[in-house]
């Protein structure tokens, strides 16, 4: 799922890359909204606050969106930096690291949850921190997949559906046919595991509220864990043919 690069990258690897991130990504969605009353996935909506603020001349919470921007920016620089020197030094996995600082601040601030853990001062802060990590997560995901699967926002998303779906319509594309279903299916896979991902997430925020994101943390940890072991049998299984 996060090994394979290039030619040796399928549409399957793809596929359970969206669907198992997407889940994350809406997961910690609604519980931004929930608990700081903040987008904590995308930065569309912080650039149309942002220059609110700016026009009725309130610049501290004008600086607090840009806050929200740079963060969001500086995780997805990071993770990127993070697999860009690991590759070029020849590491296995350099997916791993970004995954790992990733669920490090899901738990972080899902252990801020606890009332004999006062680990975050300000609902800001937690919106800094989610920001940063999903900033992570997007642009992990989209190095690995080759800008093929975005899972932190659904705008473009969308947009490329409805551009895929009108390709159905029109007979000169019918030795792209298959290849576009398949496009099509990919993101509505992503689409509706974002969607399970903020329902659920919903669902339990009512019972555990922001240590929501500590069971986020932990099926990013299976995901990890998953993705070794069956490296490890197709590896085995090549080797012992």
């Amino acid at each position: 799922m996060f090994r394979h690069k290039g030619k040796r990258r399928t549409y399957f690897h793809n596929l359970k890359l969206a669907s198992a991130l997407s889940f994350v990504a809406g997961t910690v969605n609604i519980v931004g909204v929930l608990s700081v009353k903040i987008l904590t996935t995308n930065i569309t909506g912080h650039f149309a606050f942002f220059s609110e603020e700016i026009l009725f001349k309130k610049h501290l919470p004008a600086f607090i969106y840009l806050l929200f921007i740079f963060f969001f920016l500086m995780g997805s620089f990071i993770s990127s930096f993070i697999v860009e020197f690991l590759s070029a030094h020849n590491k296995k996995r350099p997916h791993l690291v970004p995954i790992l600082i990733e669920t490090g601040l899901l738990t972080f601030v899902g252990l801020s949850g606890f009332k004999e853990m006062k680990l975050i001062s300000s609902q800001d802060s937690i919106a800094y921190i989610l920001l940063f990590a999903m900033g992570i997560q997007n642009s992990l995901v989209t190095r690995v997949s080759l800008s093929v699967v975005r899972t932190t926002h659904l705008t473009g998303l969308f947009t490329d559906l409805g551009i895929d779906l009108s390709q159905l319509f029109f007979k000169n594309v019918g030795a792209r046919h298959r290849q576009i279903k398949r496009s099509i299916f990919l993101k509505l896979a992503i689409i509706l595991c974002f969607f399970c991902g903020c329902i659920i997430g919903g669902l339990l925020y009512k019972v555990f509220y922001i240590k929501t994101l500590l069971f986020t943390s932990g099926f990013l940890l299976f995901i990890v864990w998953s993705d070794s072991i069956l490296y490890r049998y197709y590896y085995l299984k090549r080797k012992l043919r």
